[in-house]
């Protein structure tokens, strides 16, 4: 499913046009980034829990030439699937 799959089912799902579904789910992804922006993990009861990990620096090599490179630290998004999503795939 890409977004405008996921648009079109919240569309027939919430009886909204494509149009408001689209703003929906652009507002729903926009709150999630600004708040995993600020540090502030966002939990979503049943479904699972979006945050920030921070990865350390470290030392990497260039497969194409064997040489080593710095990797810099950096902020990764991290995705903990809840007992109710879990639940549904299983």
């Amino acid at each position: 499913m890409n977004k405008n799959d996921l648009i079109a089912a919240v569309s027939d799902g919430a009886s909204l046009s494509k149009a408001d579904a689209g703003k929906a789910v652009d507002a729903v992804f926009d709150s999630i980034t600004g708040s995993l922006k600020s540090g502030t993990e966002v939990r979503l009861v049943g479904f699972g829990t979006f945050s920030v990990t921070r990865r350390q620096a470290s030392q990497g090599r260039n497969p194409r030439t064997g040489d080593p490179i710095q990797i810099p630290a950096s902020n990764q998004p991290k995705f903990k699937a809840g007992k109710g999503l879990k639940d549904a795939v299983n």
